[in-house]
């Protein structure tokens, strides 16, 4: 006799394979929103990840069967799958496609991004705002896209520190800009709510390069700026 939950994973199986018939390849995908909708690879990945969540229920001590717990194993892998859709999206090519020819050559900033990305080493949420600055040389790129790329790395398995160089360098390798400054601000779950238990910690990360790192009046009204409310 079939359990409750093989009887739910036949239903939402079912369901996923009469809604994806058609739903475009993600290599056919060229949106920036793309990868936050479901996609027929997404939905092969569901299954074994509803899998591991059932296991995880049962190994705190859980009844996945019952009924306010049914449907979590899926809605828990739908979560996770957005959550980590950065995986699936390409920052670059992102960044390349609107990328346009410009004299101006003063600092542009863009600060108080909102970022909500997962520790590696928990899977717990860490969350708040990063400031991306770039001088230009010749290029400029539109300016949703400096939070796209910033969305697209916080939405992966992070450290702060990483997520923190990844964004200037993407920054860096498409435009070749003269200098690329980034400063993440980030409250960490794994140090409010287990271990340490500090509730008003805040971990603050840079990254930068070109004039950023040799002009000191640069990183300094970098960091004036970003300061400034």
């Amino acid at each position: 006799m079939k359990s409750a939950y093989m009887k739910q994973e036949k239903t939402v199986s079912d369901i996923l394979g009469n809604s994806t018939s058609n739903i475009r390849s993600l290599q056919e995908c060229d949106t920036d929103n793309c990868c936050d909708q479901p996609h027929e690879h997404d939905d092969l990945a569901l299954a074994p990840m509803a899998d591991a969540v059932y296991s995880l229920l049962k190994g705190v001590g859980e009844d996945p069967e019952r009924e306010g717990l049914l449907k979590t194993p899926d809605r828990v892998a739908r979560s996770l799958r957005f959550l980590t859709s950065g995986y699936r999206q390409d920052p670059e090519q992102l960044l390349k496609k609107a990328v346009f020819t410009e004299s101006y050559d003063e600092m542009v900033l863009v600060k108080d991004i909102d970022i909500y990305s997962m520790c590696e080493h928990h899977m717990l949420p860490f969350f708040g705002k990063a400031h991306v600055a770039y001088i230009p040389d010749g290029k400029i790129v539109g300016l949703s896209k400096i939070p796209r790329v910033v969305e697209v790395f916080s939405r992966r398995l992070q450290v702060q520190e990483r997520l923190t160089q990844q964004i200037r360098d993407a920054i860096q390798g498409v435009l070749c800009p003269r200098g690329v400054g980034v400063v993440i601000e980030a409250t960490h779950m794994c140090m409010v709510m287990r271990g340490v238990e500090k509730q008003n910690s805040v971990t603050t990360t840079s990254a930068m390069s070109g004039e950023f790192l040799s002009n000191q009046s640069t990183r300094s009204e970098f960091l004036r700026l970003i300061s400034s409310r």
